[in-house]
């Protein structure tokens, strides 16, 4: 079934933000209830992300095709699964979608609304760790759509677990995440200033994973002897 723009963009919009939601309402729990154990609140951090994630998929997968990230939809756009102008529209609908959720997770919690992050997330350790994370996303998506499409959802919420724990920069991996989680002073929150570079990271490393899965998935072609 083909659901209009609209509804498509609905999804979007819905499905990132209770991604964001998750991402910040789990950060803030964890933290309150960890006791001051960081990798405690990360674990419950990852494990709340990653669930989520196959939720979000699952449900919305057949609707809009669940990207919920900017890097996800371009790569898309550059594979002319999705229209530029259509991109465009899940791209805003993705920032905005992001940002009502790092706000509803402040609400939920009794935390301003508004807020800077003024957790510091920078240097070539952590660009490389959201270059590797996104390469990596990308690759289990495109990856995992050939080999067995009906598994994203699992696929992708075991990856962004397992990269939580792997990544120096806990992947953030998704250009409206890192927007939206600058807007958040608290356990998953990104300076403002810091920001640009991941998203450049992340950026190149969708790209790279593009590059290497139309290589490396591009059937064989069949030689017939002379």
């Amino acid at each position: 079934m083909t659901y209009a723009l609209g509804r498509r963009v609905l999804a979007e919009g819905i499905g990132t933000a209770l991604l964001l939601a998750t991402v910040v309402g789990s950060g803030i729990m964890a933290e309150r209830l960890s006791g001051g154990n960081i990798a405690l609140a990360l674990l419950g951090n990852a494990l709340a992300t990653g669930s989520m994630l196959i939720v979000l998929i699952t449900v919305f997968g057949p609707i809009s095709g669940a990207h919920f990230n900017p890097a996800v939809t371009l790569i898309f756009a550059i594979r002319r699964d999705i229209s530029p102008p259509h991109s465009i529209a899940y791209v805003g609908a993705q920032g905005m979608g992001a940002m009502s959720g790092v706000w509803l997770a402040h609400a939920m919690f009794d935390e301003p609304l508004l807020q800077v992050s003024h957790h510091i997330r920078t240097g070539p350790s952590q660009w490389l760790s959201e270059g590797i994370a996104t390469f990596g996303l990308v690759f289990v998506i495109l990856a995992t759509l050939r080999a067995r499409a009906d598994f994203i959802a699992v696929a992708v919420g075991l990856y962004i677990t397992a990269a939580y724990w792997f990544t120096a920069s806990t992947s953030f991996a998704n250009p409206a995440v890192t927007l939206a989680r600058s807007l958040s002073d608290s356990f998953a929150g990104i300076r403002p200033v810091d920001a640009p570079a991941f998203i450049a990271a992340q950026i190149a490393g969708a790209l790279m994973a593009y590059a290497v899965c139309a290589w490396l998935l591009k059937p064989e072609t069949e030689h017939t002897a002379p």
